[in-house]
Order: structure tokens, then sequence, then C-alpha cells
């Protein structure tokens, strides 16, 4: 009798110590195993794969390599975020799709994927193209590179939201949120291995290495996707039938538009995102232009910003089990960035990398812990919309204000720039760093703000409406 209380409390153990050590080893259901779930997830590694090559490594390898405009770099790299707010519609067209077929999310999936594949495929020589053009007009390579930036873009967000959606689709209600979280960081997962892949590949940059990267790139992520999508999304003709009835868009949004504090919590996000999200176009040049390090030393920052952000899961995760409020902890968030964007910023003066490698780290924490605890407040707002306009709504204006701000950095370092050399900003602004500069104060500045439009809705009045949960796991991570 002994022996077997003894055993049916090491079974236990080991059942809880599966799910404490695993962190989403409870998203998994009968119907969805975690191995169905990680084969799902892999259409977000293929994302993180794509972002750090558009907002990452091409920023860098065209400005300081190609001699390409900050201003020129700055606005194809924000044609495909600008897209953004398509998401909104992909998620509502991927809600009421009909088809005779029976699949909603498979179709916005698969044309998201071939979309993608385009643009990287034909991308360095459109480039390369922008970079040295001796025939044809002289737009054309402009033109070129835009398209291939919007196809890329074009396609992530479509496949994306309607990834997201699906993955939503399979689970239960209660499961959602840790799916989701598995989601978010496999985006990440695939953003720090995508980001150490291009440090060591293009190390010795060339022409040729950067038609080989970029096209690899390409082939990896048709392949990864074709793999998550495969046999994910089971047919139900009756759901997609051509005779049902479905609500208008604008009646689809209603539900998400009503809560207390919805659109405070949108504007707060929207100003976070962008204050977060302004250097990205910028870090890697002023690491290469400014503070003199290769290619592969500056793409690193990416894995230091994508580890930040993983390490900022971890403490919100830590502070909201203990009863912290999500938003005090959004503010905290806002509060590292500040700290963080000064270092960048002594960066320069100083000559210390390490003070730059720590900026980027505590960016990526900051801004993880900001993400977390906004995305947990919009996950509760939006639990009566359907999964497609609740994915696509969220990253509709995350994006937007993220594709905003890439573009606005761009000519902000460009306008300062020029009127730093030409002596009009004086002798302490006549130098090559005081574009680079001027972005990082006004992101400071901005984090301010947020902190402002966040504070009320810490406040006893909107935690009643609204019956915020303080519940909160890594498991519980929302994205």
């Amino acid at each position: 009798m002994m022996f077997k209380s003894a055993s049916d409390r090491m079974i236990g153990f080991w059942q809880t110590a599966g799910v404490n050590f695993m962190p989403f080893a409870d998203a998994a259901t009968k119907d969805v195993p975690l191995s169905r779930l990680l084969r799902l997830a892999l259409f977000q590694v293929s994302a993180g794969c794509v972002l750090v090559l558009l907002t990452g490594t091409l920023n860098r390898v065209l400005i300081v390599e190609l001699g390409v405009s900050v201003a020129l770099v700055s606005a194809v790299v924000a044609i495909p975020v600008l897209a953004a707010p398509l998401r909104l519609f992909f998620g509502y067209r991927s809600d009421t799709y009909k088809s005779v077929l029976g699949w909603r999310r498979v179709p916005y999936l698969w044309f998201g994927t071939i979309l993608q594949f385009g643009g990287l495929a034909f991308m360095p020589f459109a480039l390369l193209l922008l970079e040295s053009q001796s025939v044809g007009p002289a737009w054309a390579g402009t033109v070129l590179a835009g398209l291939a930036f919007l196809f890329a873009g074009f396609g992530l967000h479509m496949s994306q939201t309607a990834g997201l959606a699906l993955a939503t689709d399979l689970v239960p209600q209660d499961k959602r949120p840790r799916v989701v979280a598995l989601l978010y960081v496999m985006l990440l997962a695939g953003m720090i291995a995508a980001s150490i892949f291009y440090s060591i590949f293009l190390a010795d940059f060339s022409p040729k290495r950067l038609i080989q990267v970029i096209q690899s790139t390409a082939l990896l992520t048709l392949a990864l996707n074709v793999i998550s999508a495969w046999k994910q999304e089971a047919r139900n003709p009756a759901r997609t039938s051509h005779d049902r009835k479905v609500a208008g868009f604008f009646e689809a949004l209603a539900d998400y538009w009503c809560e207390p504090g919805t659109v405070r919590l949108l504007i707060a996000v929207a100003i976070g995102s962008a204050a977060f999200s302004m250097q990205d176009i910028l870090l890697e040049p002023y690491g290469g232009e400014i503070l003199g390090m290769t290619v592969g030393q500056t793409t690193l920052l990416t894995a230091l910003w994508a580890a930040g952000t993983m390490a900022g899961f971890a403490w919100a995760a830590h502070s909201l089990n203990r009863g912290a409020h999500m938003y005090r902890i959004a503010a905290r968030g806002l509060l590292i960035g500040i700290a963080a964007f000064s270092a960048i910023v002594f960066a320069s003066p100083l000559e210390t990398d390490m003070l730059f490698y720590g900026g980027a780290a505590g960016v990526g924490l900051g801004g993880g812990l900001f993400a977390v605890c906004t995305m947990l407040a919009a996950m509760s707002i939006s639990k009566r919309a359907d999964s497609g306009i609740l994915v696509g709504a969220w990253g509709a204006v995350q994006a937007t204000a993220i594709g905003v701000s890439l573009l606005l950095g761009g000519l902000i370092k460009n306008g300062v720039n020029i009127l730093a050399l030409d002596g009009l900003l004086g002798s302490a602004m006549n130098n090559e760093a005081a574009g680079y500069l001027a972005v990082y104060h006004i992101e400071i500045a901005l984090l301010f703000i947020c902190l402002a439009v966040l504070g009320p809705l810490a406040g006893h009045q909107y935690r009643q409406e609204r019956g915020d949960d303080r519940r909160f796991g890594l498991a519980e991570i929302p994205g």
C-alpha cells in the first residue's frame, strides 16, 4: 500500500512537471497534440526570417554597403509594413470566405505564401539595379525594389493573419491564449535563428552572396509554410457555402470597439509600437556608419533584441503571477525603453560597442514587457470577436504604427543630417551621428507620451468595468 501511494505521488509529480517545465504542453489537446501545434507554428518561423531580412539586414546592406539613400531605403522597407491595415480585411475575408472546397484559412495562407516567395525571388536583382542602374529609365530600380518589398510584405501579412486565425480555430476557447503564445515565441525563435544565419553568411559581403541568401530565404519560407499548413484545416463545405449569411465588415467590427478603454488602449499600442520601432531601420546602419561595426556584428543586434523580448515575457509572467497589474508592467517596459535609448545615444560619444549592445537588448526587454501586457489587455477586450477579425484588427494597429515610424525615422534622419552638416544646427551637431541621435530622442519623447496615455487604464474605473484578470503565466502570453 505504501509503495502504491509513493508510485501515485511520483506519477502526479511528473504529470505536473510536464506542464511546469514545458510551458506550452498545456496548449495541446487530444485532437491537436503538441507535435501538430509545433508544425503549424512553422509559418511563424517563416515570418520571423522575412521580418529580419526586410527590416534588419537589408536596410543596413543597402545603406552602408550599397550606398543607397536612407530616405529611399526607409520608403521601400516601410512599404510592406504600411500595407498592414489590410490585415483587418484579410482576417474578415477569411472569416466569411465562401468556397465549395470548405476551406477558410488555407487559401489565404497559400496565396500569401506565393506572394511572399515571388517578392523574395526577384528582390536581390531589383536591389542591385537600384544601387547601380546603367540602362533604362532612372525610376526603374526604385519601382522594382518597391514592388519586391510590396509583394513580400503583402504575402507576409496575408499568410500570418490566416495562420494565426487557423491556430485559434483548431483549439477550444480556453486554450487559445496558450496557442497564440506558442506562435509568438516561435516567431521570435525564427528571428533569432535568421539573424544568426545572416550574420554568418553575410560576414564577407558580395552581391553574389546577397542573391544567394535572399533566394535561399525564399525557398525556405515556401517549404516551411507548406509543411505548416499540410492537413491542418478540415474541409467543411457547410461553413463556406455561398448561401449562408455573413456579417458585414463594419458590423463585425462593432464588438471590438464597444468595450471601455478600447480606443485608449489602441492609441497607447500605436504610440508605444512606433516608439520602440522607429529605430529598426537605423540601428544597424548606426552601428556600421557611426561605430564602425561589420555586417556580422550589427546583424547580431536582432538576436539581442529578440532575446531581450523573451526575457521581457518571463519577467512579465513573474510579476503578474505575484499580483502586479498588467498596465503598470507595460509602463515599466516604457521606462526601460527610455533607459535603453539613452544608452544607445551615449554609445556614440563614448565610443563603446558594449553600451550599444546593452541598449539594443534593453529595447527588446522594454518592448517585450509593453507588448505582452497590452496584448493581454487586447485579448480580454476582443473575446466576442471572431478569430480572423480579432487577429487582423490587432495586427493592423500595431503593424501600421510600426510602418509609419519606419518611414518617418529615415526621413527625419536624412532631414536632420542635411541641416546639421550645413552648420545650421550649430557646431555641436555638425557630424554624421546627428540624424540618428535626433530619432532616438524623438523615440524617448514618444515613450513619455505613451506613459501619459496608458496611465488612466490602470485606474479603478477601467479595471472594474472590464474585469481584468491578473492570472498570467508564460503559457498565457497572447500575441
